[in-house]
């Protein structure tokens, strides 16, 4: 059985990887940290992510270390309801919930699926080298492996993509966000929503992990990057829970970085490489499906690997992922524009807007979102 390299140790990576030793594959995972640190923040694995975990039997496990969350709301600066979608409905037909958990946790029981000599920790690649049977894989450890397969899960500054697409166009959305997570007792109301702030150039959006903690993210629009911490001053106009929920987040576990994603673009794969989750079609995070679209592509590359020979495998997970991933990438950046909004007349317009989308319409987009690909 050949031996499937995967360049990157993130969730899409250690899915894919998981996927394709439940199918008698050999799988290397190479990662340039020397230690796995997950970000001190949440994710909300949204159903077609849980569908795919189902899968894996690791849907039970995730489910008893997170939150469920039965319902995602749209809220003015004073968490009045502009728009509530229920995921009630999703949660009967796939029998699954939708459930927001510390990424670190995930972490964990995505790693604990593999052998120690299957994760190589200090693995930064810096170079591929095309042979006649596959490639040569050259890591800044000095360290070569031959590698029959590659797959670069390495992220939205992937090195993998790198070297096969000099021309990919990495987009800056204007916007810097803040994330955090701390020990908070959120109002009753709050235990199963995902919930979302909209005010003028800010968001903030909030959503229990598990008992006792609370993921929170803030967004503001920005002119030029710069690292900065966050300004409650910003949020002055919000309802108090926000500002409390802020200044009572340890400064070391709020986490700054700049939004961003990339511009679709056609052809994943080159011969024996191929790249998965955000290194393919990174995204901005206004729908909460930048993980959940590389969880996605792992269990559909896994299929088509299993199935075809490899080029074959390539092309098809392309054709059958390609179109709804793009679909999310432009769909998010326009809403995260819209949400962005700081003229006061425009600002009204949008929420009057999305106050009046019919619940059908609501389900509609979300179903188009959850349902999963036959292969």
């Amino acid at each position: 059985m050949m031996i499937i390299d995967i360049i990157g140790g993130g969730i899409g990576g250690l899915t894919t990887g998981i996927f394709l030793k439940r199918k008698g594959f050999n799988v290397r995972v190479f990662e340039q940290t020397k230690e796995v640190r997950s970000l001190g923040a949440g994710i909300i694995l949204a159903n077609n992510a849980m569908q795919v975990y189902q899968k894996l039997n690791l849907s039970d496990k995730i489910t008893a270390q997170g939150s469920y969350v039965s319902s995602v709301k749209i809220v003015d600066e004073k968490l009045e309801t502009i728009s509530e979608t229920d995921l009630s409905v999703f949660e009967s037909k796939y029998q699954l919930k939708n459930i927001a958990i510390h990424r670190g946790k995930l972490q964990r029981i995505l790693m604990d699926e593999f052998e120690s000599d299957e994760l190589f920790l200090d693995h930064q690649l810096k170079g591929i080298k095309k042979k006649s049977n596959g490639c040569l894989l050259k890591f800044n450890n000095d360290k070569d492996y031959n590698s029959e397969v590659v797959i670069g899960a390495d992220g939205i500054h992937s090195k993998v993509r790198q070297l096969l697409f000099e021309s990919v166009k990495i987009r800056k959305a204007q916007q810097i966000c803040w994330r955090g997570v701390l020990n908070y007792n959120l109002p009753e109301k709050y235990s199963h929503q995902a919930v979302e702030s909209w005010g003028k150039g800010v968001r903030f959006g909030f959503v229990k992990i598990n008992d006792q903690k609370v993921y929170w993210y803030a967004l503001k629009s920005i002119h030029k990057y710069r690292k900065q911490n966050i300004n409650i001053n910003d949020f002055k106009v919000f309802d108090s829970l926000v500002a409390d929920i802020i200044s009572k987040t340890d400064e070391k576990n709020i986490h700054t970085a700049e939004i961003m994603d990339i511009a679709p673009f056609k052809n994943w794969s080159v011969d024996c490489i191929c790249l998965l989750g955000d290194a393919a079609h990174a995204t901005t995070p206004n729908l909460g499906q930048g993980a959940c679209q590389a969880i996605e592509d792992a269990f559909v590359l896994a299929e088509c690997i299993e199935k075809h020979h490899i080029l074959k495998a390539f092309k098809e997970y392309e054709k059958l992922r390609i179109k709804k991933a793009h679909k999310i990438v432009l769909t998010s950046y326009k809403i995260g524009t819209i949400a962005h909004w700081s003229n006061s007349l425009l600002v009204w317009l949008r929420n009057r807007i999305v106050k009046t989308i019919p619940l059908s319409i609501q389900e509609k987009q979300m179903e188009a979102i959850f349902k999963l690909v036959i292969i």
